[in-house]
């Protein structure tokens, strides 16, 4: 566990970051262990919950879902505690007849590599329908996160587990990827008030404008892009950081804006998610997290300004971090610069309004948007990247 003395806010619970992490000195053991334990197979989405749980930035959960803190989750967006908790964590498998309570299992990735070592809590058996249906308001296949739910096994193990190998694939290790790395750097920058920016897009003009806006009233920005498991037709990770990189080095001060990545998956749940987004931002030591329009939306499921709405359902000190909510941003050229809907009084003909699929069609085509959208360097890599492709 770590001192958080020092530290601008506590982790979500009220209490440390977790750690699942085996120690150095013990993992010589543990390998030995877990190589005589039966073992559960995980998927990328697994081992990236995986991670998530092992480093804190799921805190305060101490391992996969039990059927309480599920149930409770799904229904009413609360652990059986009644801390908040929007979206279950749980560990799907297909067989359970050799599983028992207090047993071990290990936990191994693709090609057979022990990660780590599950100490089963319980057993239970799941409505994988009535979960996508509760999280993301659809059991619809072409909703990718119902579609990854409905198709993931019946039965779940609860458990602790204990980490005994590095998380296969980590990337962008130059960054600060865990909680603790990020509350290092804000103690070590001096920062109070920090505000985290969730993204899986490239950040265009109207990002950097509410970034700038948060930044005039937070002492730090944390630009935290999400680089788990995605679309397959969003913007590959790699690119994106790359994107990331050019923007903070050329426009925002070295000192009060800094770059670092979030391993989840992104399970595009809408309101959902944008309240586990900040859960998590939290532990990773932000005061403050920016909701845009459609945070974490997909399609024309969820209402513009919904991930905005649900905050509402929780007291300010229950999630503890404070969103700040936004509406749509555009330039204006009238206004001559960016502005939106609550600052703007022209019509749509005066706004350069350009949907994600109008971008993309232009980048296949090797065009640059216009520099109102988004910097004429980002631009350059998002076309060099397309004909790459």
């Amino acid at each position: 566990m770590m001192s958080l003395t020092n530290d601008a806010i506590a982790p979500h619970g009220g209490g440390e970051l977790v750690d699942l992490v085996a120690a150095p000195g013990d993992r010589d053991e543990l390998r030995k262990a877990a190589a005589k334990l039966p073992a559960i197979v995980l998927n990328a989405r697994d081992i990236a919950d995986l991670e998530m749980l092992s480093t804190g930035a799921f805190s305060p959960l101490t391992g996969f879902m039990g059927e309480a803190d599920y149930i409770r989750s799904r229904d009413e967006m609360r652990l059986a505690s009644g801390i908040p908790w929007s979206i279950p964590i749980t560990l799907g498998v297909a067989e359970a007849g050799n599983i028992k309570p207090h047993s071990e299992l290990a936990l191994t990735d693709a090609t057979g590599k022990r990660l780590a070592i599950l100490k089963v809590s319980e057993l239970f058996k799941v409505d994988r329908r009535r979960e996508a249906e509760a999280i993301f308001g659809t059991a619809d296949e072409a909703h990718p996160g119902a579609k990854n739910v409905t198709a993931a096994p019946p039965w779940c193990v609860a458990g602790r587990p204990v980490v005994i190998e590095e998380i296969p694939d980590r990337s962008f290790l130059e960054y600060p990827r865990e909680p603790r790395a990020t509350r290092a750097a804000f103690r070590e920058l001096g920062w109070k008030k920090i505000v985290a920016f969730q993204t899986r897009n490239p950040t265009h003009r109207a990002h950097e404008y509410i970034q700038k806006i948060a930044l005039e009233v937070c002492d730090g920005l944390m630009l935290h892009p999400l680089v788990g498991e995605t679309k397959g037709d969003d913007v590959p990770a790699a690119v994106r950081m790359e994107t990331y990189r050019v923007l903070l080095d050329l426009y925002y001060p070295k000192n009060r804006a800094m770059l670092a990545v979030m391993p989840a998956h992104m399970r595009y749940a809408g309101p959902r998610e944008a309240i586990l987004h900040a859960i998590v931002r939290r532990n990773y030591g932000c005061t403050h997290f920016i909701v845009g329009r459609d945070h974490a939306g997909v399609g024309t499921y969820y209402g513009t300004y919904d991930a905005q709405k649900i905050f509402e359902r929780f007291k300010p000190e229950e999630i503890g971090i404070t969103p700040l909510c936004f509406e749509n941003t555009f330039y204006c050229r009238r206004c001559a610069g960016m502005a939106s809907f609550k600052t703007c009084p022209h019509t749509d003909e005066d706004r350069l309004l350009l949907s994600g699929t109008k971008v993309r069609e232009m980048l296949r085509r090797g065009e640059a948007p216009p520099p109102e959208y988004t910097r004429p360097e980002l631009a350059e890599i998002l076309v060099r990247s397309m004909r790459q492709n």
